[in-house]
């Protein structure tokens, strides 16, 4: 496990985190006992896409108070329409999460665009679901990902940190119950090194170069969870459109 990181100075700095993190992780504590592995990986300082695998609905709390852990605060991307739901939309405002729209129109690039420029200049990091909803693969290994990731992180030059967690299915197995008994069951988070996304800069903006791209980082996080799980991931990632499923969730694109 990695011993634990220096704070970065957005963590050290007053901010509505501290009475969130106040609540949130001794509550989490009872439930999980979270074990990190290259934590030392993500940035201390600057901006990030960090992509992790999604198998429970339980999982942002566990990548909340991971990624709090390792010395930087939580921000995730968030459905547009939920900052204009009152008190939720300012608490979002708030935190610094960021909107996403769901659309595939310019307007939608524009602000996907405007997001990573926003997220560079103040040197944060968001947390995107490449999956853009829980993982539809039987054996919970990641599916097929979607661009959001990817698009976010090229149009402003962000380093996308992989990440893989397992354990969380055993606290709340997908759209199953909460089981709360026996407490701090153990979940393992691994952190991965930043995917090279080099290759596909020269065709930035072309819809294949997106496709590419986050089939890299698909395939780096397939491979953490691999680890974690010491078993071999799939050689195909399960397609929801090729199993006649509808894909929904808060972050698709």
């Amino acid at each position: 496990m990695s011993p634990r990181p220096r704070a970065s100075t957005e963590k050290t700095r007053p901010s509505v985190f501290w009475p969130l993190a106040a609540i949130i992780i001794p509550l989490t504590g009872l439930i999980a006992k979270i074990e990190i592995i290259g934590g030392e990986k993500l940035p201390r300082e600057g901006a990030y896409v960090l992509a992790p695998n999604h198998n429970s609905e339980f999982d942002p709390l566990i990548i909340a108070v991971a990624t709090w852990r390792m010395g930087r605060a939580p921000r995730f991307m968030a459905k547009e329409s939920l900052f204009r739901v009152p008190v939720l939309g300012w608490a979002l405002r708030a935190t610094g999460m960021v909107p996403v729209a769901r659309s595939a129109s310019a307007s939608a690039s524009r602000a996907t665009l405007d997001a990573s420029t926003e997220i560079v200049e103040k040197g944060r990091g968001v947390i995107v679901y490449p999956e853009g909803s829980l993982t539809r693969d039987p054996d919970l290994w990641p599916m097929r990902g979607k661009t959001g990731a990817v698009r976010l992180a090229m149009g402003g030059g962000i380093p996308v940190i992989p990440m893989a967690q397992w354990g969380t299915q055993q606290i709340l197995p997908r759209y199953g119950k909460l089981k709360l008994w026996p407490p701090r069951r153990r979940v393992r988070v691994i952190v991965g090194d930043p995917v090279d996304l080099s290759a596909y800069e020269a065709h930035d903006g072309h819809a294949p170069a997106f496709v590419a791209a986050t089939d890299a980082v698909m395939g780096e996080i397939s491979e953490l969870l691999a680890q974690l799980r010491d078993e071999p991931a799939p050689a195909q990632r399960w397609d929801p459109s090729a199993h006649g499923q509808k894909e929904t969730g808060r972050l698709e694109s």
